[in-house]
């Protein structure tokens, strides 16, 4: 594993990028990131890096620069979104550019949506997409979903306030039961859940 700073429009990014042994080509790039005010070491993510590992990916699990300077809360959309696009750019160039596959939950996965046409990703996974505030679901955000624009996996729990998004052609949901926004009760089932939706991805050369 190689810790990384990349620089940013919005400051610094803190990136955990393992690659395949020496003398073998990964067969795609996650780039994984956290909520609004966490990490990206919570069970969730970490059960889809191992499962993108175990198939020959190269991984990278990012501290987004907010949370690198201490703040909470991520601000505006699109300054987060740029951040976003230039680092994992910069990711793309250094794996060879590769397929990508972005992950994220919560927030990151909103993230993950909005700039999966920017970084010309090939799938997304979505964890606990915040479907809507907690009481206000007329304040939807499916529309970011259909803005990736490419194949997304939505996870989330049954017990979610949040929300739960409907799947669609491009869309493909999992709900979890007993789960709730953190999904952190049995990260092996979501682990499987994503390693289907991987090895069936129109365009990733799986082993």
């Amino acid at each position: 594993m190689l810790l990384v700073e990349i620089e940013t429009s919005s400051g610094p990014a803190k990136v955990e990028l393992s690659t395949q042994p020496p003398g073998t080509t990964a067969t795609f790039l996650l780039v994984a990131t956290h909520g609004a005010g966490g990490t990206p070491d919570t069970k969730d993510v970490l059960a889809v890096k191992a499962v993108a590992e175990a198939l020959g990916a190269a991984t990278a699990l990012v501290t987004q620069p907010y949370r690198v300077r201490g703040a909470r809360a991520p601000g505006s959309a699109a300054r987060q979104d740029q951040a976003w696009t230039e680092l994992v750019s910069c990711l793309k160039a250094e794996t060879g550019n590769i397929p990508l596959i972005q992950c994220g939950r919560s927030n990151g996965a909103r993230v993950a949506c909005r700039t999966a046409r920017a970084v010309k990703a090939t799938g997304v996974i979505a964890l606990a997409f915040p479907l809507y505030p907690p009481g206000h679901p007329e304040k939807s955000r499916a529309g970011e979903l259909a803005a990736a624009g490419t194949p997304v996996l939505v996870v989330n729990g049954d017990r979610d306030p949040f929300g739960i998004p409907e799947g669609n052609d491009d869309t493909h949901v999992v709900v979890l039961p007993g789960e709730t926004h953190s999904l952190a009760r049995n990260p092996a089932v979501i682990g499987e859940a994503v390693a289907d939706w991987l090895r069936a991805l129109p365009g990733l050369p799986l082993p």
